[in-house]
């Protein structure tokens, strides 16, 4: 619906969260509840179309569909847990998996978490320019990583993705072109 409506000049955006890139309802084994999310996993069909969308434009944007959870609320029966995973800290290795996966070139997966939600949203962000404060994540797309709750910052330590090994390892951020996280450091 959305390719159509696009093609008929509507003027409309559509984003995805990682999660739904990379997963779907088989990835729920037997009801592990990292996997209770909303919008619930769907098939594998279905997540198929998700990639593909993201990888032809269709889909504008990859978000983070960040929704930390406590553990505890994650360890009742998958029915009564909490709907909700870490995402934020996983976006850019779950994006470069995403690209490797899909052979979308660096650059075209980066817009879709950088370029495209700035320009969607209206904001002069999300590229470099000239004479503008740098606001900018510095990292190693060829570093693997197993995820893990220890690593893990938000409050809710719970992925689908713990003991996944995955793509990029952030060196350094820099918010208005000061260093806000070194790796060196943390």
């Amino acid at each position: 619906m959305v390719r159509a409506a696009k093609r008929e000049g509507l003027a409309l955006s559509c984003d995805v969260g990682i999660h739904h890139a990379h997963l779907s309802e088989m990835d729920l084994g037997y009801f592990d509840s990292h996997c209770h999310l909303s919008p619930p996993l769907r098939s594998g069909r279905d997540r198929d179309a998700l990639r593909e969308g993201l990888k032809d434009g269709t889909i504008d944007a990859l978000c983070s569909d960040h929704a930390p959870v406590d553990e505890d609320s994650k360890l009742l029966p998958f029915g009564e847990s909490e709907t909700g995973a870490t995402g934020l800290e996983l976006l850019l290795p779950l994006t470069l998996k995403w690209a490797l996966e899909m052979k979308v070139p660096l650059v075209r997966a980066l817009a879709r978490v950088t370029q495209e939600p700035a320009r969607i949203l209206g904001l002069n962000a999300g590229q470099l320019s000239s004479g503008q404060a740098a606001d900018i994540c510095v990292f190693d797309p060829a570093h693997y990583r197993k995820v893990s709750a220890a690593e893990l910052k938000s409050q809710g330590k719970n992925t689908p993705f713990l003991g996944i090994e995955l793509p990029g390892k952030v060196r350094y951020t820099l918010v208005q072109g000061q260093i806000v996280y070194d790796a060196g450091t943390a």
